[in-house]
């Protein structure tokens, strides 16, 4: 996939991948369930209550928004819970890979999780760069897919602003 391709995929596409593709199908054709969600409601409030005198919600390109960055190119993402752990290592790793293909370099990344006053720190390495290009090559098929993908019906499907969609 070529560089152009890469900087019109979102955060939010990049964690939708790996918490479940069909909400990224649904997202990529403007289908937002998002507003309904009393957890992303919850997040929202968490993120607004801690740091704040970090400035927050930093947009780069209409494509990424990074919660807030510290001195020193560290960008921090903030999460409610560890529950979709993978998503936001994956989500903080596109950012900084983002950010170096527009030539920044030596970006970090911090994800927070306050409730827990857990945080852990994020490199971007080769190997982590091969796996995104991967996963940017996939999420480009979903989108461009005329077909949903296979509902997985797990446990946390249940917690899901698009739950009443998918099991309708």
């Amino acid at each position: 996939m070529n560089t152009l391709e890469y900087m019109k995929t979102t955060g939010s596409e990049i964690n939708y991948y790996f918490v479940c593709k069909r909400k990224l199908w649904y997202h990529s054709r403007n289908l937002s369930m998002e507003h309904t969600s009393t957890r992303v409601e919850i997040g929202k409030e968490l993120q607004s209550q801690t740091y704040q005198r970090q400035k927050k919600e930093i947009l780069i390109d209409n494509t990424i928004s990074l919660d807030f960055i510290e001195k020193g190119l560290i960008i921090n993402e903030t999460k409610l819970t560890k529950s979709m752990a993978d998503a936001t290592l994956h989500q903080i790793l596109y950012y900084i890979y983002y950010l170096e293909k527009k030539g920044v370099e030596g970006v970090t990344g911090e994800i927070n999780y306050p409730k827990s006053k857990v945080k852990k720190t994020v490199e971007l390495t080769a190997e982590n760069r091969d796996e995104l290009e991967v996963v940017l090559g996939e999420i480009h098929l979903i989108k461009s897919s005329n077909i949903a993908p296979g509902i997985k019906n797990e446990k946390k499907c249940k917690k899901c602003s698009y739950y009443e969609l998918c099991f309708s």
